[in-house]
């Protein structure tokens, strides 16, 4: 592998995997990195013939597919700036960040391209439907000519076929501008990430470094949006560079669904965030766990030793078995269910790291990481907290290396509020141990201070209230100066128990009662409302906070 040039890479690996499928639709037939190439090749001429420039702003919005994966290809090796948006935007939020990217064309899928309304976007010459290439509106006839023209561009370019010959890419400067990724908005509205080459090259040289089970024999399922920074980074850029065959989930990724694709495809790494793992967990486990008999069997030690490692063995099946290790990330982990996951030995690991970094900050292997960590600090990361006491007294976490962003698109103030002198400051809060290990407590957008001066952390309160039976997912807030929870609860097993409604703010109650036994006098919860819809979530799957400060 090349550890300078993340375009050399993306040609070596058409090269030199030719013949090897590449990237697929889950359970269509594969594209080989030939065909990945010859496609690349199309969309040059075509970008060329339209008169696009290098550094001109393309974007890509649409479900995970193959056809996103080649587009994102071409617009990187063509010298342009991908511009990715979360298809779960709103229209009016893709049609508002296409213009505040200045993006003269925009390729979608096509369940986006319903809501689109082209008419609100002055800048974009022409759209592209990525299934199938389709050019579905255009305002400028040299992108309807260079449309039109194309087959007889490429035969005209490459008479006696495409062949391995004809893939050449010209090589990127490390502080160039790759990307502009905009953040899912979990604390505020979305910002535009510049994203240079040189943080995309640290994070391969990260994967390679400690995922070494890849290669052009592997299988690897996306299932995170690609247009995160988080599964375009470890699910599809590091498994492309290592020949691995990428299966693409097109629907929403739901438990079902998931479950096939790993009995399926049998992946040899997983890369998940903690929302997958712990309906796995609430759904599967802990309904066993909870019924009496095994309660009773599980405090003799030696049934307690065998029926754990009969777990292990069925949680490894349910995930394929041929797979390294789960790496974890996007939000933090259930404290239960990490527990429970490290009693058993299941293969784990928790990173941290976040889109301003794309997104690598800190990871440890599964055999070497502590419990309720997030692993160490990376090599291309120098991390530290800030705090007189980092091993004991929490502080904002502050990075610099290879992997931070330039700053936030056409937004000099919020660039200038995230870093100063070299560091970038991320608004999360954390202690590290004396080994290193990175412990996360919160975001300081989110930290409540108690009129006795302690300092609450709402995610160490919903952590103790999301363990609580019948509740799906929590959220606490401030409110008068005292502590409130909204609950959303699990109405499927509410239904399968035949609890009637009646009933749901007596539960509010009990989780309240049980949930203070657990916490300090300090964190107690004055007030539970029932959130009777699902919270709003990024594509991460993290709940967008922001909406909810004011609520009861």
């Amino acid at each position: 592998m090349d550890n300078n040039s993340f375009i050399a890479n993306i040609e070596q690996s058409i090269i030199n995997f030719w013949d090897r499928p590449s990237l697929s639709n889950f359970k269509q037939d594969a594209i080989t990195f030939r065909e990945v190439g010859e496609r690349i090749a199309a969309l040059h001429i075509f970008y060329e013939h339209c008169g696009i420039k290098k550094g001109d702003h393309i974007a890509l919005c649409g479900r995970n597919c193959s056809e996103w994966a080649v587009y994102y290809f071409s617009v990187l090796t063509y010298g342009a700036v991908a511009v990715p948006l979360l298809h779960e935007f709103k229209p009016q939020n893709v049609e508002h960040l296409v213009n505040h990217a200045e993006c003269k064309l925009l390729v979608v899928g096509d369940v986006v391209w319903e809501g689109i309304d082209a008419e609100n976007l002055p800048m974009v010459k022409a759209v592209l439907q990525m299934q199938g290439r389709k050019l579905v509106y255009c305002k400028d006839n040299k992108f309807k000519e260079a449309y039109e023209n194309l087959d007889a561009h490429f035969n005209e370019k490459y008479p006696n076929g495409f062949s391995k010959q004809d893939v050449r890419y010209e090589r990127e400067n490390p502080e160039d501008l790759a990307l502009i990724n905009y953040t899912s908005g979990t604390t505020s509205l979305s910002k535009g990430v510049m994203i240079p080459y040189r943080a995309i090259m640290g994070n391969l040289n990260f994967a390679s470094r400690v995922i070494t089970t890849l290669n052009k024999y592997s299988n690897t399922i996306c299932m995170l949006p690609m247009a995160h920074m988080y599964g375009m980074a470890f699910e599809v850029n590091y498994e492309f560079v290592c020949g691995t065959h990428i299966h693409f989930l097109t629907r929403v990724p739901s438990p079902k669904i998931i479950a096939q694709a790993f009995a399926d495809v049998k992946p040899d790494i997983i890369i998940s965030v903690p929302l997958i793992i712990e309906k796995i967990y609430k759904n599967k486990l802990k309904p066993l766990l909870d019924k009496r008999l095994v309660k009773v069997l599980l405090k003799t030690p030696v049934i307690d030793k065998m029926f754990m490692k009969r777990i292990q063995t069925e949680m490894n099946t349910a995930f394929g078995e041929n797979f390294y290790e789960v790496i974890i990330g996007g939000a933090a982990m259930n404290r239960e269910v990490e527990a429970f996951f490290n009693k058993i030995g299941f293969r784990y690991t928790i990173g941290y790291g976040m889109t301003e970094c794309a997104p690598i900050i800190c990871y440890s292997d599964w055999k070497d990481t502590k419990k309720y960590s997030c692993g160490r600090p990376v090599e291309e990361m120098e991390v530290r907290i800030d705090s007189a006491d980092p091993e004991k007294i929490p502080g904002e976490i502050i990075v610099r290396g290879q992997n931070v962003m330039l700053g936030y698109y056409k937004n000099e103030e919020a660039t200038k509020e995230a870093l100063k002198d070299g560091w970038l400051h991320t608004g999360d809060l954390a202690i590290m141990d004396k080994d290193g290990f990175v412990f996360i407590k919160g975001r300081i957008k989110n930290m409540i201070l108690s009129s006795n001066g302690q300092n609450i952390y709402p995610e160490e309160i919903e952590d103790k209230i999301n363990s609580m039976e019948y509740v799906n997912e929590s959220l606490v807030v401030e409110q008068d100066g005292k502590i409130t929870a909204l609950v959303n609860l699990d109405e499927e097993k509410l239904d399968k128990d035949e609890v009637p409604r009646e009933k749901y703010l007596e539960i509010l109650e009990q989780i309240r009662t049980d949930s203070n036994k657990e916490l300090p006098s300090y964190e107690q919860i004055s007030q539970i409302y029932l959130q009777p819809e699902e919270f709003e979530r990024t594509p991460k799957r993290s709940i967008k906070r922001y909406m909810y400060s004011h609520k009861k």
